[in-house]
Formats: structure tokens, C-alpha cells, sequence
């Protein structure tokens, strides 16, 4: 995986709608931009590659992007751009209409298509997260998947939900994976950007293959259990059950990457514990806190396991993280 960052704050104010004109019409998707305020133009993006997928974090005061007729001759690299807003609102203009996108609502916008996206916020500047995946690597029709561009997809329900968590968490937690992930993470992405494009479309045709489908599966279930580290509840009874599968069939799917369902949830568990016990402002929490809050609900047995994940006890790594010994 390779990150890479846009960001316009080391330039000189009066020369910021220049740089950015400049590094639009450089992208892979080329486009124009337009604002009213250019004295406090800002745009941050920070892009995680993997491989031909590319998914990425933006931050800007509001702004227009215009992916013109012209442009799409110039260079198409024939995408689909999924964008979630996160604060403030898209406007995306194309055939004559207009759609607002909310925070939570999912967009997608075609790069061989003319198009408008305009952003806008009454607070604070726009923020989102996004994926680009080739056409090619959406298991349906292209003339059925080129349809899905502009519609008004729920980002709080079914795979809109699931596509928004995971864009979410691997864009703010990329340093969690290696380079020998990127493969399999771009196939999960792109099947789980089909399985999506599937329910939009109501498509009882997609070609997506099992081992795709298993993959979204799968992803699903740890986008489950992420939302529910916190509950010492959080059985291979309650995941299977909340899934519609068997506790057999939820061990395989584990299985499959080499750690158990259990395991799985234990590292993440300690390894939420162990930011919070790095980061300062949880400095003056109580350890036995830090521990429940992640579902440990034995002190003693936290301990245990964060000291044979981790080499010390909880104490000492929260002393040495302090004093930037680790």
C-alpha cells in the first residue's frame, strides 16, 4: 500500500488557486475548479493506493470540481468515484439536474461522464472519505453499473452502511496494514462495491463469484464486531446469529485468514486498549477503564494478554509511551 498526500498549506495564500488548478488538472481524473473565496482556499487529501483501487480522505473549505466534456476526452481511466460526506454537503450537477448529498449519503460519480461537484458546509470546512475503483473490477454489466452514477444511495442502511464503516476505518487506520494486504483489500472493496451497485440496482444478475461474496461476508462481520468491541457479550453465538449463518460456517470464514474468530477479537480489542493507553488524553483514565471500555471485563486476564501481546504489563507501556520510550 502506498499513501500519498495532497495538501495546498505550505503555499502562499495568493498562490493557492493556482497550485490546486494545477495539481486537478494533473490527477486521474482530471478536472477544473472554481471557488468564491480564494483567500482561504484549503484542501487536504490523503490517498491509501491499493494497487488499482484507491481509497482517500479530503478536507476543504467549499469548492467546485468540473470534470468537463473536454476532459473526459483528454484522459478517461474509466472509474467509479464513491464519495460520502462526512460534514457539510455535495451538490453533483450532470444531464441537466441536480442531487445534494448529506453527511452519511453515498455518491458516485462516473469519469467518463461530464459532471459538477460542488461542496459546501455553514461549519467548518467539507470533509469526506471515497473509494475510486476501476469499471472493470465491478462484477455487473457496465451498462447496468454506469446507471448507479447520481442516484441517491442510503449510507446508513445495508451496503451503503457497510461501504461507509469500512472506507471510514481504512482511511483513519491505514497504518494498522501492511503492503501484503493491499491485494486482498482491494478485492474485498471491489466486491463489496459490486455487492452494493447489486442492491442499488435491485440486480439479481451480478456475477460476482463466491469467494467475492464470502469476502463481503466477511468484512461485514468485522465491520460488526468493531462496533461492538465494547460488549463482553460479543459471542461466536451472537455474530452468527446477527448474520444469519452458522458458528461453523463464521470459523471458517475466519479460518481462512489464518486466526480464529475469538483471536480476532481479542487483538482488537488489545490493540484499541493500547491507543488509549498511548494517547494522552487518556492519561488520568484508570487502567481497569481502559480495559472495559473495550469488553475486558476481568482486569487480571487484560493484563495477562496485553503483556503476552505486547512484552510489558499495561502500566509500564502507558509509563514508557509518556516519557517517548516506545
Amino acid at each position: 500500500m502506498i499513501d500519498t498526500v495532497l495538501d495546498n498549506a505550505h503555499v502562499a495564500i495568493a498562490d493557492r488557486f493556482a497550485h490546486l488548478r494545477e495539481l486537478m488538472s494533473r490527477v486521474a481524473v482530471p478536472m477544473e475548479i472554481s471557488a468564491t473565496d480564494h483567500t482561504e482556499l484549503m484542501l487536504f487529501q490523503r490517498d491509501l493506493h491499493l494497487g488499482e483501487v484507491r481509497m482517500w480522505s479530503m478536507k476543504f473549505q467549499p469548492l467546485a470540481f468540473h470534470r468537463t466534456a473536454q476532459l473526459v476526452r483528454w484522459a478517461d481511466p474509466e472509474t467509479y468515484n464513491i464519495c460520502v460526506p462526512q460534514n457539510g454537503e455535495m451538490t453533483y450537477a450532470a444531464d441537466r439536474r441536480e442531487v445534494t448529498y448529506g453527511p452519511g449519503e453515498l455518491l458516485v460519480h462516473d469519469s467518463s461522464r461530464p459532471f459538477g461537484l460542488r461542496g459546501s458546509s455553514v461549519s467548518g470546512p467539507v470533509t469526506c472519505v471515497g473509494i475510486e475503483i476501476p469499471k472493470a473490477a465491478v462484477g455487473l454489466p457496465r451498462d447496468r453499473a454506469d446507471q448507479v452514477a447520481g442516484l441517491r444511495i442510503p449510507g446508513r442502511e445495508g451496503m451503503g452502511a457497510l461501504l461507509a464503516t469500512v472506507l471510514t476505518h481504512l482511511t483513519a487506520n491505514s497504518d494498522l496494514y501492511q503492503p501484503a494486504h493491499a491485494p486482498r483489500l482491494a478485492a474485498v472493496a471491489s466486491g463489496l462495491v459490486s455487492a452494493l451497485f447489486s442492491q442499488v440496482l435491485d440486480d439479481g444478475t451480478s456475477t460476482r463469484r463466491p469467494e467475492s461474496h464470502r469476502q463481503t461476508l466477511t468484512l461485514q462481520i468485522r465491520a460488526y464486531i468493531r462496533e461492538h468491541l465494547n460488549d463482553p457479550e460479543l459471542t461466536r453465538e451472537a455474530i452468527a446469529a446477527a448474520h444469519h449463518i452458522s458458528t461453523r460456517y463464521l470459523h471458517r470464514l475466519f479460518q481462512e485468514d489464518g486466526t480464529g474468530v475469538m483471536a480476532w477479537i481479542r487483538q482488537q480489542r488489545l490493540e484499541h486498549a493500547r491507543r488509549d493507553l498511548a494517547d494522552p488524553e487518556w492519561n488520568a483514565v484508570p487502567i481497569h477503564q481502559i480495559a472495559a471500555r473495550w469488553g475486558f471485563t476481568h482486569h487480571a486476564d487484560f493484563t495477562r494478554a496485553f503483556g503476552n501481546a505486547h512484552g510489558v504489563p499495561p502500566s509500564e507501556y502507558r509509563r514508557l509511551a509518556q516519557t517517548g520510550a516506545r
